[in-house]
């Protein structure tokens, strides 16, 4: 396990709590049955666990429902400090405590940049102040996200960082991004990156092809892309270190993947819901809210995607949370931000996609991919059912048909595509520490 450390303001209390008569899914533990759980001090207890006679204790039923280890998202964006206007870290928790998340990383791209020890013990505090889930926070890689000098990775490791990445850049120099991932080998940390040329993609708005044609809008090249993940295959052999490639959207970046996943080097990438569910062509009509980074792209690359999470390429799911206020957004589409909210459709929408619809996954390994995988590569104690684990839990109905509405969303920013948007599958309970956060009723 790493040093990493989550800010929360939930504080188990000595309690016991039974969720009775759910489908336990754990993929930790390849555990998949109708059992009750237990909930003990805020930890779960274990798998024979039987309170003593005339014990108190709370009980929550779950008959019908999946209970699986609290899910993960390290891909979100709470743009607090310095920009509280379009999320902060105590709403952006609720929308994830509203989407199922029990935990979340947090990217570094604030005011201040979360590029030192000081604005990670500022987090710390404002998230054991506010928070309803788990605060985990990535560092920077470079100061202010500069790309040039390198970030004090040991301080920031002494706060409990869970990564680094200079999200929303890209390093472009392949020195630095070398001497960043020697570096984050010392401290046993994997190194997150948005892979994105700059050469290739100035001015950029959506992805080049047709539509971006058709449109007369600067076009960004699948291979702007897939030339950073290859680069980042190489890096990752030659240091013998991890290098996880965020927001994956063109094919050739999951075919580079797979193939050097098959050789053992220490690559991995993850998928955002909106990079399936949606194209190029939703642009059509100018629309801002399918504005994002990476772009959406062609039918093919969709293909592609599918196929890497069908196949085990790509393995870990996220959000890219990325909240504005409506007025940023409400303006020409080439001056509107790129990035869009997701935690509160984001399970939903892979579950309705991948598994009710096009069946591509099963529950167990879209768990997963919310829970081990995520846990696995950056060495957080959470996504387990394991006893002595922290009690986050996440009650599923599979079978629960709902429409979003971004009115009643909890997070301070309506930046989303998905409004009206009708799926199958919804977390109906998030549980921390063995406390509800979050419930639908």
């Amino acid at each position: 396990m790493s040093n990493a450390q989550s800010f929360t303001a939930i504080n188990p209390r000595p309690g016991l709590l039974r969720i009775a008569g759910g489908r336990i899914v754990d993929p930790a533990n390849h555990r998949d049955e109708v059992a009750d759980l237990w909930i003990e001090n805020g930890r779960v207890a274990g798998k024979d666990f039987a309170p003593s006679a005339g014990v108190p204790h709370d009980t929550l039923d779950a008959t019908g429902l999946v209970v699986a280890p609290g899910l993960i998202d390290i891909h979100v964006h709470f743009r607090e400090p310095g920009q509280s206007h379009k999320e902060t870290i105590a709403s952006g928790a609720r929308a994830a405590a509203a989407g199922g998340f029990t935990s979340v990383v947090c990217m570094p791209n604030t005011s201040p940049t979360m590029d030192n020890a000081g604005t990670i013990s500022l987090l710390r505090e404002k998230a054991e102040a506010s928070a309803c889930v788990n605060v985990f926070c990535a560092g920077a890689i470079t100061k202010g996200l500069g790309g040039a000098d390198l970030a004090p990775f040991g301080a920031m490791v002494g706060e409990g960082i869970a990564a680094i990445t200079d999200d929303g850049r890209c390093i472009q120099s392949h020195e630095v991004m070398r001497r960043a991932v020697e570096y984050a080998r010392m401290f046993g940390l994997t190194v997150m990156d948005h892979c994105q040329d700059e050469s290739l993609t100035a001015g950029a708005v959506m992805h080049e092809g047709e539509w971006s044609l058709r449109l007369g809008l600067p076009g960004w090249p699948r291979i702007g892309e897939e030339i950073i993940v290859a680069r980042n295959i190489l890096l990752a052999e030659l240091c013998d270190s991890p290098i996880h490639c965020q927001h994956i959207s063109a094919c050739g970046s999951v075919r580079l993947i797979r193939e050097a996943r098959a050789r053992g080097v220490k690559i991995s990438g993850e998928v955002c819901p909106h990079h399936l569910w949606f194209t190029d062509e939703r642009l059509r009509n100018y629309d801002a809210n399918f504005k994002m980074n990476p772009p959406l792209r062609s039918d093919r690359d969709v293909a592609a995607i599918k196929e890497g999470i069908a196949d085990g390429t790509l393995e870990i799911f996220c959000s890219d949370h990325a909240p504005h206020a409506f007025y940023e957004k409400e303006v020409e589409l080439d001056h509107a931000p790129f990035g869009i909210t997701g935690l509160e459709t984001e399970f939903a929408a892979f579950h309705d996609l991948l598994v009710h619809r096009e069946h591509i996954l099963s529950l167990e390994r879209l768990i997963a991919g919310f829970t081990l995988h995520p846990a696995r590569l950056l060495g957080l104690d959470r996504g387990t059912l394991t006893p002595g684990a922290p009690g986050d839990v996440t009650l599923i109905d599979p079978t629960l048909e709902w429409t979003f509405d971004k009115d009643a969303s909890e997070s301070l920013a309506r930046n989303t595509p998905f409004h009206g948007t009708t799926f199958r599958g919804r977390a109906t309970q998030t549980l921390v520490a063995g406390q509800t956060v979050w419930s639908a009723a």
